[in-house]
């Protein structure tokens, strides 16, 4: 019986602790930032769900403040006055509806900025205006049904730019034009309808650049003309049904290409003879197994290409090799163009 009550008092004395412990942990997490911080501290972050109003009380030495998984839906204009050393502010999972036209004024040393997962539709079109020192920039998961070119004129030095998961139907001619040092652009999993050289101008050192995802239905002429670094390129998921001839030529450096899902029958793509390695997925497109894809089986296996699903890329056409794996098939058994 004592060894049973021992236990009980046990059980309960434990029960206590961790009851406490996780009030202790929840009001922690509530200070943010907490009233009084040793002069070393820098960075901080608050999560917490019943958080409704922006922060304040950060020291002017903060680097970087991480507000995310909150209840806030909006930010006042002053909110960063006074944090001329903010260099990161992550603002995403939020319920942000709109921010202030000068919320980042003053921010002179800030290079990334995340608004990932908020309810924004639109954004002032002087933004940023002042935060030309802004290395990576992340929108997707919001609301935005258009772009606006003054938002990205001012960030001469943006390497990373994230609009996935948005509501675009279009981008605007010469948006980007300004973005000479980006290097990923993410245009993934919205409506865009067409792709043309105006919507990809002014990025010379773009190296990723992922369209999957949307209604992508033509790519015009000489599009990628103009980026000679693109390395990764994305376009799967989308409703082409052609490309034009010889549009990959000039990427001498691109190293992978996904164009699986989409209702391409027939292609000629001739790629950079400086190409030395490729991974492609064609996946689950309507092959026309003809002599266009005749030669392209002879470049794959010349090229050592890596070929992704290769299992799944097969011949919807002629009806005699309907099913057919395309890398199965001896060169006389595609049909004639």
């Amino acid at each position: 019986m004592d060894w049973c009550r021992m236990m009980d008092s046990s059980v309960l004395i434990f029960i206590v602790c961790l009851v406490l412990s996780l009030q202790c942990c929840r009001l922690q997490a509530l200070q943010c930032p907490p009233v009084a911080t040793p002069s070393n501290i820098t960075e901080f972050s608050c999560s917490s769900p019943s958080l409704s109003h922006f922060p304040a009380g950060f020291p002017e030495r903060t680097t970087l403040i991480s507000v995310e998984f909150t209840n806030i839906s909006s930010i006042g204009e002053d909110a960063l006055l006074g944090l001329p050393k903010l260099q990161e502010l992550h603002l995403s999972n939020n319920r942000l509806e709109d921010l202030p036209g000068g919320l980042f004024r003053d921010l002179s040393e800030l290079h990334t900025l995340d608004l990932t997962s908020n309810l924004l539709e639109d954004l002032p079109p002087s933004i940023f205006e002042n935060a030309s020192s802004l290395n990576h920039l992340f929108l997707k998961m919001n609301q935005l049904t258009k772009l606006r070119p003054q938002w990205f004129h001012p960030l001469g030095r943006l390497q990373t730019l994230d609009l996935s998961n948005n509501q675009l139907k279009d981008v605007p001619p010469s948006c980007f034009s300004k973005l000479e040092n980006l290097t990923a652009l993410d245009l993934s999993s919205n409506f865009l309808r067409q792709l043309s050289p105006q919507i990809l101008e002014g990025m010379p050192l773009l190296e990723r650049l992922d369209l999957g995802g949307n209604h992508l239905h033509s790519i015009a002429d000489k599009t990628f003309q103009e980026l000679p670094r693109l390395g990764f390129l994305f376009l799967q998921n989308n409703s082409l049904t052609r490309l034009p001839p010889g549009i990959f030529e000039p990427l001498r450096n691109l190293d992978t290409l996904f164009i699986s899902d989409n209702q391409i029958a027939s292609w000629d793509p001739g790629f950079s003879g400086h190409l030395t390695k490729l991974s492609l997925d064609l996946a689950r497109n309507p092959w026309a197994c003809d002599c266009l894809m005749s030669t392209f089986v002879d470049w794959v296996t010349h090229h050592s290409a890596v070929l992704y699903s290769r299992e799944e890329v097969v011949c919807a056409s002629p009806k005699s090799l309907q099913g057919r794996v395309v890398m199965s098939l001896k060169e006389a058994e595609f049909g004639v163009c």
